[in-house]
């Protein structure tokens, strides 16, 4: 499959309009002017070869080292590299040689767009679920992206234990990709068209979720989400039985996070200060946290905002010398009925049912 994916996006595909779902290119949606001005600095060949599902853009960037696994032709790598600045660093690694061509074409082509006495970019032919074959060091990146890459992936387990392996403690794995809302039949897998265009290969989101865990990301956060319409009638005909959604997710590397979200009374207060995000900060999906405002968290959004590049940008409350219980509305819910359940003085029955 990996020789099939390098012969899809290396020969077939010359331009994003040769795919012929929109699975692998969805909309950017609202966009930021600053993100506009820096995507308008990328060179034309470089965007129209770009296969992504969603703009990576994580927030306060400036000085960090980001690795872009599957990086393509580099686009998202030279955004990147205008949000670290000069002082930081962005590696890109793909397989394709085709691609890395286009993107080791304009190097230096972007480093004059950008001003830039010498290039904060570097792109290495690797595979993704290899990363240990490069000599990257442990513990060494702050933050690791991916467009609509890791579906291609053979072995998605590996990939996401090798993010991990080289993220900083208090770093993250902030990628998009294309799910499915149920496990795809393996006779599909096999197709190359579906493969390629970013299906066949799409992890059940419960199956994601899992293996996030096992890899030691153990609350991943769902930051958005959008439902894919396939618009081919001869691919919707062999998969359309299945629906996927292009979502992107943020995972910390923070160890001892808990399985659920408990509450211990904590809180934390947004001062504002990062750029697009003037009056509110949207960790995720289900923390919008309104600038100026004590905004009650869990012990792990507690956690992700204090211990990672987040923490300058919050005040902090509370802390963990008592539990009250799972955090209401965030996590699974009390199992048991209030009104059924008997006081311990008061119950008569067995103690076990």
């Amino acid at each position: 499959m990996k020789e099939s994916v390098k012969e899809y996006y290396g020969k077939i595909l010359q331009h994003s309009n040769d795919l012929q779902t929109n699975a692998c290119c969805t909309a950017d949606g609202a966009t930021p002017d600053f993100l506009k001005q820096a995507m308008a600095n990328i060179h034309d060949e470089v965007a129209a070869r770009y296969y992504g599902c969603g703009l990576v853009r994580p927030e306060v960037l400036e000085g960090m080292r980001i690795l872009d696994l599957g990086s393509g032709s580099g686009r998202d790598c030279y955004l990147l590299a205008q949000l670290v600045g000069e002082e930081g660093y962005v590696l890109g690694v793909d397989m394709t040689e085709e691609q890395l061509a286009v993107a080791n074409r304009h190097i230096e082509w972007h480093r004059e767009r950008f001003g830039y006495a010498r290039s904060n970019v570097e792109f290495r032919k690797g595979y993704i679920e290899q990363l240990d074959e490069l000599g990257l060091e442990e513990n060494s990146f702050d933050i690791i992206v991916s467009n609509c890459v890791i579906n291609l992936s053979p072995d998605k387990p590996a990939v996401l234990r090798e993010a991990y392996r080289l993220l900083k403690p208090g770093g993250e794995l902030y990628f998009s990709d294309v799910y499915a809302d149920r496990r795809v039949p393996a006779e599909l897998l096999e197709d190359p068209v579906l493969y390629g265009e970013c299906l066949s290969g799409a992890l059940y989101w419960n199956d994601f979720l899992n293996l996030a865990k096992q890899a030691g990301f153990t609350d991943p956060r769902l930051v958005e989400d959008h439902p894919i319409a396939i618009g081919n009638d001869e691919i919707h005909h062999k998969i359309g039985h299945i629906d996927f959604y292009s979502a992107t997710y943020r995972l910390f590397k923070l160890e001892g996070l808990e399985s659920h979200c408990e509450d211990y009374g904590q809180a934390v207060v947004y001062l504002g200060g990062i750029s697009g995000h003037e009056q509110g900060f949207p960790l995720d999906k289900h923390h919008s946290m309104e600038k100026g405002k004590m905004f009650p968290v869990c012990g792990n959004t507690y956690r992700m905002l204090n211990e990672s590049r987040l923490a300058r940008y919050f005040s902090f409350h509370g802390d963990r010398s008592t539990h009250y219980g799972i955090f209401d509305g965030c996590g699974t819910s009390l199992p048991f009925d209030r009104e059924q359940t008997a006081s311990v003085t008061g119950s008569s029955g067995s103690g076990c049912c």
